[in-house]
């Protein structure tokens, strides 16, 4: 079986290596001169830093990679219970954790603390109407807890606006606890219970000692000549010799299209390029894909003399909710989280600027980008002077946003793609925009693809 994957990202490499490893005839072509990406890493004078995804949560597929890979002495873990704040009134606030939540604090006022109360011992039901994830948490747990939790979260995570963002599409699991036990802290608590009654490990922040490039970096080397970088794909068609079902892949080159043939093709790209590449199987195709909406996100690296910071830096970092009128999304302190990120006595911050709520910003110059996340880390964590040193990287299609409707869209992507026997498609887009569950998606859709084979092998 000759299997292409277009794109060498995590989901597209993730793929690749599992088809390889137990036997198909793979192939990755991949537009860029390297692998990776939004996920990259660049050292700079003794500072590591992260200019895509900071770190991951360690799914059992994710370490499964890892250690197939040969990296699994590289991964290193953040410390479990690093102390995650908000900037709330000005001021750094400690997130409370657990069951403190409900009773102690100053980030949640009593009212809020009341409504969580009331969640817990209470019972709810959903509306009939898809809610976006703001009108839920206002309706639940009021406006303080969109503002000073929730809101900065999904920032965080999807670099989205909550008014948009459907709560089914982004947190089901939220809505089901609500739907079958009618309250969201109890279906927490039996969730977690049942986890830990099944067994089954807790998620681990992480990242690679050398950088989260490289393990995509291995996986290319392990994948040695089948990955083909600088192969600009202008066409996927339906074709194969002897009247039986193929694809024919026009790749661009310097001397013109090469064509080349595959009895089965995973599209890892992102969803309006992938988009683009499938119209000729169906137009529906460069409908469908072309309407997820991505948020932009800049990418802010400093480093810091540790005496120039007044802050401890004792955490994971913090958030900042949009009613602070600050530009910034967070900061990640990632020395702080994980050794070697910058010299003996030096700090390493990462930034996030821009999102959906503030996609303009993305489009200045770097260095004026650079310029507004350094003044605002001046104020909040008492920085005197400019960075020893500092990367910038600007992602203009950087997070799918799993908007009111997605859920939706995906489904009618995936009957489109049914239609076309042979053709998968992996990516953030489709389950989740968390590493960890790219790696779980690619890892099924190698397993689908080889199933046939493998029955056919056993009769």
């Amino acid at each position: 079986m000759r299997v292409i994957v277009i794109g060498a990202g995590i989901s597209g490499l993730a793929c690749a290596f599992r088809l390889a490893e137990r036997g198909a005839d793979v192939t990755v072509l991949e537009r860029a001169g390297r692998v990776g990406g939004v996920i990259a890493s660049a050292e700079r004078n003794g500072f590591l830093f992260e200019l895509g995804p900071q770190s991951f949560q360690l799914t059992p597929a994710y370490a499964e990679l890892i250690t197939a890979v040969g990296l699994a002495e590289e991964r290193v873990s953040a410390p479990s219970r690093a102390p995650r704040y908000v900037l709330a009134g000005g001021r750094l606030n400690a997130v409370p954790m657990g069951p403190q939540i409900l009773v102690s604090g100053s980030l949640l006022g009593l009212g809020t603390r009341l409504r969580l109360i009331r969640d817990l011992v209470g019972h709810s039901a959903p509306p009939e109407h898809e809610e976006s994830l703001a009108e839920f948490v206002r309706r639940k747990f009021g406006k303080q807890m969109l503002d000073r939790l929730a809101g900065p979260f999904v920032s965080g995570v999807y670099a989205g606006d909550p008014e948009r963002l459907g709560l089914r599409d982004t947190f089901p699991e939220l809505y089901r606890w609500e739907k079958e036990r009618g309250s969201i802290l109890r279906g927490a608590m039996l969730s977690m219970r049942e986890r830990r009654e099944s067994g089954q490990p807790g998620s681990t922040l992480s990242t690679m000692r050398r950088g989260n490039v490289s393990l995509l970096e291995a996986i290319a080397e392990k994948l040695g000549d089948r990955v083909v970088l600088g192969a600009k794909v202008a066409s996927v068609k339906t074709g194969g010799s002897s009247g039986e079902w193929g694809f024919e892949i026009g790749v661009e080159g310097p001397g013109g299209t090469e064509a080349r043939t595959a009895d089965r093709v995973v599209m890892a790209a992102p969803a309006d390029a992938a988009g683009r590449m499938l119209a000729g199987l169906s137009p529906r195709f460069e409908e469908l894909l072309g309407q997820i909406e991505y948020a932009p996100v800049a990418v802010v690296g400093g480093g810091y003399r540790r005496e120039q910071v007044r802050n401890p830096l004792e955490g994971f970092g913090f958030l900042v909710p949009r009613s602070e009128g600050r530009k910034l999304l967070g900061t990640v302190w990632m020395s702080s989280l994980f050794p070697g990120r910058a010299p003996e006595g030096q700090v390493n911050l990462a930034s996030f600027i821009g999102g959906a709520t503030d996609p303009g910003t993305t489009e200045l110059p770097p260095e004026q980008i650079a310029g507004i996340v350094e003044k605002e880390l001046e104020q909040i964590l008492g920085i005197t002077g400019p960075p020893v040193e500092r990367m910038v990287n600007v992602y203009c299609r950087a997070l799918p946003q799993y908007n009111i409707g997605h859920r939706r869209r995906v489904a009618e992507i995936r009957a489109e793609v049914a239609k076309i026997p042979g053709l998968d498609l992996v990516g953030n887009y489709l389950e989740g925009p968390a590493t960890g569950v790219c790696v779980g998606l690619a890892f099924r859709t190698a397993d689908r693809i080889l199933a046939p084979e493998a029955e056919s092998s056993a009769a």
